[in-house]
């Protein structure tokens, strides 16, 4: 509790040097902290975690999104996404483009400031209007000052997810991931791996149960992809952040997402995925802190309002 007073407090600090209308809280959790923003209000502060990791976690249930830095929050946000009809898809995606100056090429040449594309059949983040309700032709609306904040944090390749759940991820300590025992060797056929496809940029691993299949993306390219045996069924969407690494060793954070608790993230999942060992040797040769692995599950159907959710678009 007393972590998080400390954060909200850092929040609510920096937050009134950038905007004079932003709420105020006397205690409570980052949850409740999101929960009590008025349309068009946020909360920034990313002297909290100066370096690391960055995480954009999306609500669709709340008009809420939380930016992570290291794991820890560094910035609450209203929204504003599509509205009936033009639904914004749920899933886990990549940013794919960035633009300071943007104008929809879709819709009557609309202004899209500080731009930051999820899909190629037009979903992005931006500023516009936040009315406090899904407006959008299905794109995330943020405040303008907001927007243009978190574009100074954020690159391309970075992964966002987006989700119909209403709580708001935490972020726990996780056992490392995707070392020789959580990879073994296996039998494969039908592996790519291209390095060259994008020589720089964030990493991020979707490993797909329905599909038996890893994929690795760099700066959002597609620059490897085996399939893998998976021990058991995966149930539920897993999401890890890697911190550091070196001769100590990985330090991941697992990412329990909304509707998940640090409890009930679920099973471990070290040694029980998979892939051929040359593969996996490369991959280790290509992960760098702030490298993100999404397991997806058995089905991927997006919770229970039936719609199918993304898995990256590249």
């Amino acid at each position: 509790m007393r972590a998080t007073s400390r954060i909200l407090a850092a929040l609510l600090l920096a937050s009134s040097a950038v905007a004079q209308s932003q709420p105020t809280l006397e205690s409570g959790s980052v949850i409740a902290a999101a929960e009590r923003l008025k349309a068009g209000e946020y909360l920034w502060a990313p002297g909290i975690a100066p370096e690391g990791p960055v995480l954009l976690v999306v609500s669709l249930a709340t008009q809420r999104a939380v930016i992570y830095r290291n794991g820890v929050p560094i910035g609450i946000t209203t929204i504003s996404s599509g509205r009936p009809g033009y639904r914004t898809p749920t899933g886990v995606f990549t940013i794919l483009q960035r633009h300071v100056e943007h104008y929809s090429s879709l819709y009557n040449n609309a202004p899209m400031p500080y731009m930051q594309r999820l899909t190629w059949g037009g979903v992005a983040l931006h500023a516009g209007d936040l009315p406090g309700y899904p407006a959008s032709h299905g794109c995330i609306r943020l405040p303008r000052d907001f927007a243009k904040l978190l574009y100074g944090v954020t690159r391309l390749g970075m992964t966002v997810v987006v989700t119909d759940e209403a709580a708001v991820p935490r972020v726990a300590p996780a056992e490392a991931l995707l070392q020789g025992q959580a990879m073994a060797a296996a039998p494969a056929a039908g592996s790519a791996w291209r390095p060259q496809a994008s020589p720089s940029g964030p990493v991020s691993l979707v490993i797909s149960a329905a599909d038996r299949r890893v994929i690795v993306l760099r700066n959002g390219v597609v620059i490897g992809s085996a399939p893998v045996t998976i021990d058991g069924q995966i149930d539920r969407t897993s999401a890890f952040v890697m911190q550091n690494g070196g001769a100590a060793g990985r330090s991941w954070l697992r990412v329990p997402l909304p509707g998940q608790t640090a409890a009930s993230a679920g099973p471990e999942l070290r040694g029980r995925i998979h892939v051929e060992d040359r593969f996996r040797q490369a991959v280790e040769a290509v992960l760098r802190p702030g490298t993100t692995v999404l397991v997806t599950p058995d089905s991927l159907r997006a919770g229970s309002t039936g719609q199918s959710a993304t898995v990256v678009e590249g």
